[in-house]
C-alpha cells in the first residue's frame, strides 16, 4: 500500500478498531474492515476507500463530492461506491462515510 493507503488505514482504525465486531484482513490489494465478518469498507492502493452502502444507499451514495462507481475491471460493484482519498482527509467526512458504511455492515447477518 502507498504512504497515503497506509495513513487512511490507521485513521479508518482509529474511528472503528474499538467498536465490538470489528476486525481487519487483507483484500483488495490493501486493508478491510470487517463487522462481524462482513465488508465494511476496504483501503484501495491508491488511497481510495472502497464504501460498501448497499444497493439502497448506492444513488445517494454516488451524489456525495469524491464518490464514484467502484469497478473491477469491466464490471461495476453494485452497493459499493469509491471515495477518492482528497476529500476523506476531513475527519468529520471520513467519520460520515465510516458511520454510514458500519450501519450497513450491521444490518447484515453475520457470517
Amino acid at each position: 500500500m502507498s504512504f497515503a493507503a497506509d495513513e487512511l488505514a490507521d485513521r479508518v482504525r482509529d474511528h472503528l478498531g474499538h467498536r465490538p465486531g470489528i476486525t481487519e484482513r487483507k483484500m483488495f490489494g490493501g486493508r478491510a474492515f470487517m463487522l462481524h465478518g462482513n465488508m465494511v469498507v476496504a483501503i484501495m492502493s491508491d488511497g481510495a476507500l472502497l464504501a460498501r452502502v448497499g444497493k439502497d444507499g448506492y444513488d445517494t451514495a454516488l451524489s456525495e463530492p469524491g464518490a464514484s462507481a467502484m469497478t473491477m475491471g469491466t464490471r461495476t460493484m453494485g452497493g459499493f461506491v469509491s471515495v477518492d482519498g482528497d476529500v476523506l482527509e476531513d475527519d468529520d467526512t471520513l467519520a460520515q462515510w465510516l458511520d454510514r458504511c458500519r450501519a450497513f455492515a450491521a444490518s447484515l447477518p453475520p457470517k
